[in-house]
């Protein structure tokens, strides 16, 4: 599966600064646009991987139904 979001990157004296606008706390910041890019792609994968961990432990001891969310914008 195949996500989309939109990536926002603002030239500033010392590089270039990034955030994803659909998902707060992807942020980043980088030298060259390449590094930004790639800082925020690893941004992506931690909050995305941060808000899972956390889901599963909240829900450690209850009955619920997890299953895919496929959204077409």
């Amino acid at each position: 599966m195949k996500l989309e979001f939109t990536a926002v990157f603002e030239e500033v004296p010392e590089g270039y600064i990034a955030y994803v606008e659909e998902l707060p706390g992807a942020n980043t910041q980088g030298g060259t646009l390449d590094d930004t890019r790639a800082n925020l792609e690893e941004a992506v994968e931690l909050v995305l991987a941060a808000n899972r961990l956390l889901t599963e432990e909240r829900l450690d001891t209850r009955k619920v139904i997890r299953e895919p969310l496929r959204i077409s914008a």
